[in-house]
């Protein structure tokens, strides 16, 4: 949902993801979107709650591996 409401931003990378380097689940820690990043199939993938499958899929999940540490989410923007 994040990258829908930067999308067509240039110059603005987000990083998103858990100290501890999973999601609930799954093997990634978040993602990693800019400006191009949503786009065909995003909101579909959306709706059904599979955001990491569309993540996977355009190469911007975060995947750091356990970290042994859960301190807390994060957020970091990047702007050029």
């Amino acid at each position: 949902a994040l990258a829908r409401e930067i999308a067509g931003s240039e110059g603005l990378t987000l990083v998103v993801g858990g100290t501890d380097g999973t999601d609930g689940p799954t093997d990634a820690a978040g993602a990693v979107v800019d400006g191009s990043t949503w786009g065909p199939g995003a909101d579909a993938a959306l709706k059904r709650a599979d955001s990491g499958s569309y993540l996977a899929e355009n190469s911007a999940l975060l995947v750091t591996g356990p970290t042994g540490t859960n301190v807390m989410d994060l957020l970091i923007a990047l702007r050029a």
